[in-house]
């Protein structure tokens, strides 16, 4: 173990770090044919057009959090830790980290990580639920940069202390808002176009399969409920979205327990949709009790966790080829969109099992 030098590249959205790169950042975003899946024409002249028209609101919005994103600073933190954590193992490991639509960029990270000199490099998406929109078009810029892969972690969406790590954040919350009676858990993914999943994204089925397991730690007369937040644009989107299922606790007299079911750290979505958007739709509709329950951070079982795919990489037979939490595929065939190519778990992830409620 010790004559490997093991560099791990972290993977995340990233976000304009000042007022000025709000609008290039969702340029990029927009950019992407993971994203606004059009020819490239009509993809350019759109992402000009939906950046310089969402780029006001969004600079007000990033005002909140001090005029930028919060999302890499707590990304360094979290890759720090799982430094620290991977060197306690016995590893000589460095952390690094590549943003796919703001700075760090995958070309000048796959640039340090070459001047580091590795002997293996595992990449890491910060996305627990694979989709063809993130995990995927970050892995396919790494490649498209020349980066160098000797592990891949595809998911981890039923991993133990993932799982665990949710369940013990949601009861913290709950405690600490005085453990009211009549409780709904309204478990809150980013959305997608239903026409993303229906071309074999397996995202909202990995979403489903958190939350079924997250379930499982929770106590029975509570009601879960996945929900999604965040949609943009005219196109269908997969719901129930999270405004409406907030709504819905109310009419029920509910006290509402909302969790970021698939975003590991704290950013927009979080600070400005969670914490103000959605908790004045909560407060308009007189719910009694609107608990937002942290994203996982530095929770020490996540960070133990990601230490664990690093080391199950690193031991994979079969790697560079993605390996999920377990190595194996946990999508059925009917999932084209998922990269791992190996034995299929089928019977444990049955495409009939439906999400909590």
């Amino acid at each position: 173990m010790m004559t490997e030098k093991v560099a791990v590249v972290l993977f995340n959205l990233g976000g304009p770090d000042g007022p000025d790169a709000v609008q290039p950042f969702l340029k990029n975003l927009f950019s992407d044919k993971a994203i606004i899946r059009a020819p490239a024409p009509v993809r350019w002249m759109l992402s000009n057009i939906i950046s310089a028209s969402r780029a006001k609101s969004a600079r007000e919005n990033y005002a909140k959090m001090g005029g930028g994103s919060p999302l890499l600073p707590e990304t360094q933190a979290q890759a720090k830790a799982l430094e620290v954590e991977l060197c306690r193992r016995g590893w000589t490991a460095r952390t690094f980290i590549a943003m796919r639509y703001w700075k760090p960029f995958a070309r000048e990270t796959a640039d340090d990580v070459n001047r580091w000199e590795p002997t293996k490099v595992i990449l890491l998406p910060l996305y627990p639920q694979f989709s063809t929109t993130t995990t995927a078009s970050s892995l396919s810029d790494w490649k498209d940069v020349g980066g160098r892969a000797d592990g891949v972690v595809c998911c981890y969406p039923t991993a133990d202390k993932f799982v665990s790590a949710h369940a013990e954040k949601i009861l913290e919350a709950w405690r600490q808002a005085g453990a009211p009676t009549n409780v709904r858990v309204l478990l809150s993914a980013h959305g997608l176009p239903e026409s993303v999943i229906k071309s074999g994204d397996p995202y909202q089925h990995q979403v489903e399969r958190t939350a079924s397991a997250v379930r499982g730690h929770l106590p029975d007369e509570w009601e879960v409920e996945v929900c999604y937040q965040s949609k943009v644009g005219p196109l269908k989107w997969i719901g129930p979205a999270t405004d409406e299922a907030i709504i819905d606790g109310s009419r029920a007299n509910k006290a509402l327990i909302v969790s970021p079911i698939a975003f590991v750290s704290e950013h927009i979505e979080t600070l400005v949709e969670l914490d103000e958007e959605y908790r004045h739709v909560a407060e308009a509709n007189g719910v009694r009790s609107y608990i937002r329950v942290p994203a996982l951070g530095l929770e020490p079982l996540f960070i133990d966790l990601l230490g664990d795919l690093v080391e199950a990489a690193l031991r994979d037979p079969l790697s560079p080829s993605p390996g999920s939490e377990c190595g194996e595929r946990i999508c059925s065939r009917k999932y084209s969109g998922c990269p791992n190519q190996r034995a299929c778990r089928e019977a444990a992830y049955s495409d009939t099992a439906g999400a909590p409620t």
